[in-house]
C-alpha cells in the first residue's frame, strides 16, 4: 500500500496549533508523521532529568487524529550539557579543528562515551514509546554523513583505528606488507604508532587511506546497530529505519541496511542538480525539474539497501536552503517526484516539512505550509496525489527484478578516491551516466552489491568496481548474464596493490585482457574511438590493453592509432576507456542487443518504468510528449499525450 506522510516539529510551534495541524494533515490525505529527531535537549535538560509530557501530548494528538508516528532517536544533535561534560565526543575535522556545538551532527562515531549516551537516550525513547499504539515505526539518528561527518580525526578515532588495524592484520608485519611501507621509509613497529591519514606533507599510502575509510564505515555500522538493538528490545515488532542521503558514499550502506527493516532516504533533486557535474547549459535546461534519473537511481538503490522495502523520509517540497543556489521546482514537480517514487518501489513518501520555519538555519527551506499557515504550492500537489491514489488497484505488486543490474561497490568508491590518478575522475558520474543511458531506453535497472546474487540477470555492468574480487568474478562467470567491465575494473587488489598478473586481476577469468598502461586525459586530448564506422571523442581515462579477444572498437589518435578500445567474447566485454555521451549511448544499444534486453527510443525528457501490472511514463520536459500506450491498455491516470511535468499510468 502506497502512503504519504510529513516531517513535523511540534516543539517548534505553540501547543495550541498541534490539534489543528494534525487535523489538516489527515484532511490532506497524510497517514504518517515523523517526529523527535532533534528533541534531545528539550526532553532531557540535564542528565537523567526528563520531561516527556509535551512529547506525550504531541504523540497523543497526532495519533488520535488518525496519524501513524515515526519516532526518531535524537542522537544526531547531542545537547550542550553533554558536550560540556564530555568535550571529547566532538568530531575533529581533517585540518585538526574541533567541530563545535551550535548546529547538528557534532559527534565522533568513535567516542565510546557518546555511543553509550546515544544508546541510553534511544533506550529511554523506546521504553517510553515502544508499546505506544500510535508509534508504528522508528528512525535511528538522522542523515549519517551530512556535513562531512563520517570521518573524524579525534584522539578517540585514532585509538579506535589502531585497534581496528590490529584486528584486521593481526601482526604489524602484515600491515607493513599491505600498506607498502617499504616505500618512503614508512615502516611501523607497533600498531600504536599508526596515525590517522590527515595533515601529511603529501598524500598517504592509498592502502592507509582505504583502510581508514573502511574503519570509519565500520564505526557507523557499530553505532547504528547499537541503537537498533536497544529499540528492538523495547519496541518489539516495530520496523526500524535510517534516513540515508542521496549519493553519499562515505560508509557502506549495504552493511547499515542489513540491520534495518526498511531503508529510507532524503530526496532533494534541486540541490542535487546544482551540485552535479553537468555542464551549465544542461543545468539551465533542467534548472527547475532536476535530473530525471537522480531520484529514480536513489529510489532503486535504497530499495536494494532496504532489501526490497524503502521510503522517502524527506521529499523536497520547494526551494531548500543549503545548496549553492536554491531554485524553486516547477509547479507539478512535487507530484511527479511522488509518483516516480511509487513507480520505483517506494512505499511511503514523507514531505519535509509541514510548515516552513520562522527562525534558525532553515528559514528559507520551504514546507507544505508557509510560516503564516497559508498553503504553499506543494500542499496542493500533495492533495492532488492523495486523491489520485484512489485510482490504484488494490494489492499492487512489488517492483519485479530488472533484467539489467549495475554493481555499486562502496569500497571501490573509496579506492578511487584514494588513488584517483586524475582530477576529473568520478565514480559517481560514471555510474550515473550508465543509469541515465539505460533509463533513456526504457530499461529498468537494479542496483546491486558485489555480495548479491547475479544469477537471474541478462546483463550485469560494472561501471567502477576497482577492487578485484574473486568471489564476484566467479559468481559472474557462473551466471547466465552477459557482463560488461568498465575501465579500471579489478585494477587494484583489496590492499590497493597492482594485481600480480596486471589488471583486471581476478576478472581476467571472464575476458582475456591485460592492462599495460593507463592515462588520465583532459577534454582537449583529441583522441577518438571508432565504433561501427563512426568516430567519437574520448577523454578522462584511457588504457593500453593487450588481448587476444575479438576487437569491437579501436582508438584513433596520433601516437597509438588503432589500439583496442573495446574487446570481448560471448560472455564478457571489456572497455578500455570511460565511455560517455553519444559513445556510451551506442555502446548501451549494442550491449542490450547482445544481451537480448528489449529497448525503446524515448523522447530525451521521457522516462518509462513498471511496477507490478502498472506501467508509468513521466514527462520531465517543457513540451507535450506522445507516449505509445498499447491499444488494449487501461489508462488509470493521465493520458497518452502527456503534458509537461506530468505522467500517465496504465495497466494491461
Amino acid at each position: 500500500m502506497f502512503e504519504l506522510g510529513v516531517c513535523y516539529y511540534p516543539e517548534q510551534w505553540p501547543e495550541h496549533m498541534w490539534q489543528q495541524d494534525a487535523q489538516r494533515m489527515v484532511e490532506l490525505g497524510l497517514s504518517w508523521v515523523r517526529v523527535g529527531e532533534f528533541a534531545w535537549s528539550l526532553l532531557e535538560e540535564e542528565e537523567g532529568v526528563f520531561d516527556w509530557a509535551w512529547l506525550d501530548r504531541a504523540v497523543d494528538i497526532l495519533g488520535t487524529a488518525g496519524l501513524k508516528v515515526v519516532m526518531c532517536t535524537p542522537s544526531a544533535a547531542p545537547p550542550k550539557w553533554l558536550v560540556d561534560q564530555h568535550p571529547d565526543i566532538l568530531p575533529v575535522a581533517a585540518d585538526g579543528q574541533v567541530r563545535k556545538f551550535g548546529a547538528r551532527r557534532h559527534y565522533c562515531f568513535s567516542s565510546d562515551v557518546y555511543r553509550e549516551h546515544a544508546v541510553r537516550i534511544a533506550a529511554e525513547y523506546a521504553k517510553r514509546y515502544g508499546a505506544n499504539p500510535f508509534v508504528q515505526a522508528w528512525q535511528i539518528d538522522n542523515e549519517y554523513g551530512d556535513h562531512d561527518t563520517i570521518h573524524s580525526y579525534s584522539e578517540n578515532a585514532k585509538k579506535a583505528f589502531q585497534r581496528w588495524l590490529a584486528v584486521r592484520y593481526q601482526t604489524i608485519e602484515a600491515l607493513n606488507e599491505a600498506w607498502g611501507t617499504a616505500f618512503w621509509s614508512m615502516k611501523y613497529n607497533r600498531f600504536d604508532q599508526v596515525e590517522l591519514p590527515n595533515g601529511l606533507v603529501e598524500e598517504p599510502s592509498p592502502t592507509h587511506l582505504l583502510d581508514y575509510q573502511r574503519f570509519a564505515s565500520d564505526e557507523v555500522v557499530r553505532f547504528n546497530r547499537a541503537q537498533v538493538d536497544v529499540v528492538r528490545k523495547y519496541a518489539p515488532g516495530r520496523p526500524v529505519t535510517h534516513n540515508f542521503m542521496g549519493h553519499n558514499v562515505d560508509f557502506d550502506h549495504y552493511k547499515v541496511g542489513d540491520d534495518l527493516d526498511f531503508a529510507s532516504w532524503d530526496s532533494y533533486p534541486m540541490g542535487a542538480l546544482v551540485h552535479s557535474g553537468m555542464d551549465d547549459q544542461e543545468k539551465a535546461r533542467l534548472l527547475r525539474t532536476g535530473m530525471p534519473d537522480q531520484p529514480a537511481f536513489n529510489n532503486d538503490l535504497y530499495r536494494r539497501i532496504g532489501q526490497g522495502r524503502a521510503w522517502i523520509m524527506e521529499q523536497q517540497p520547494g526551494p531548500v536552503n543549503w545548496a549553492e543556489h536554491n531554485q524553486s521546482p516547477h509547479d507539478g514537480m512535487v507530484r511527479l517526484w511522488t509518483w516516480l517514487a511509487f513507480a520505483h518501489g517506494i512505499d511511503v513518501v514523507c514531505y519535509f516539512r509541514w510548515r516552513q520555519s520562522r527562525f534558525a538555519q532553515e528559514q528559507f527551506h520551504a514546507g507544505l505550509l508557509l510560516p503564516n499557515d497559508d498553503a504553499d504550492q506543494a500542499y496542493y500537489e500533495v492533495a492532488q496525489v492523495a486523491k489520485e491514489m484512489a485510482v490504484l488497484p488494490s494489492g499492487i505488486a512489488d517492483r519485479a527484478p530488472a533484467r539489467v543490474a549495475l554493481v555499486l561497490d562502496y569500497a571501490s568508491r573509496w579506492a578511487a578516491g584514494s588513488l584517483p590518478q586524475g582530477a576529473d575522475y568520478s565514480s559517481a558520474r560514471n555510474m550515473m551516466n550508465w543509469y541515465q543511458a539505460l533509463s533513456a531506453r526504457g530499461v529498468d535497472v537494479d542496483i546491486v552489491g558485489p555480495q548479491d546474487d547475479m544469477a537471474a540477470y541478462d546483463l550485469v555492468i560494472l561501471p567502477d568496481v576497482i577492487l578485484e574480487d574473486g568471489d564476484l568474478a566467479e559468481k559472474l562467470a557462473l551466471s547466465k548474464a552477459k557482463i560488461y567491465l568498465s575501465a579500471r575494473t579489478g585494477s587494484k587488489t583489496q590492499n590497493m596493490h597492482i594485481p600480480d598478473h596486471l589488471p583486471p586481476g581476478e576478472f581476467a577469468r571472464l575476458v582475456n585482457v591485460k592492462v599495460k598502461r593507463v592515462e588520465s586525459l583532459p577534454d582537449y586530448c583529441g583522441d577518438h574511438i571508432e565504433l561501427d564506422g563512426q568516430n567519437y571523442p574520448v577523454g578522462n581515462w584511457r588504457e593500453c590493453i593487450e588481448s587476444d579477444e575479438a576487437i569491437l572498437a579501436r582508438f584513433k589518435s596520433d601516437h597509438r592509432d588503432q589500439s583496442p578500445a573495446l574487446v570481448g567474447n560471448d560472455k564478457c566485454w571489456y572497455g578500455a576507456a570511460n565511455f560517455s555521451g553519444a559513445l556510451l549511448d551506442v555502446l548501451v544499444d549494442k550491449l542490450l542487443l547482445w544481451a537480448g534486453v528489449p529497448a525503446v527510443q524515448l523522447n530525451a525528457d521521457v522516462r518509462i518504468t513498471q511496477r507490478g501490472e502498472l506501467h508509468f511514463a513521466f514527462n520531465f520536459g517543457d513540451r507535450m510528449a506522445e507516449i505509445d500506450v498499447p491499444a488494449e491498455a487501461e489508462i488509470l491516470l493521465g493520458q497518452a499525450k502527456v503534458a509537461p511535468r506530468d505522467l500517465v499510468i496504465w495497466r494491461i
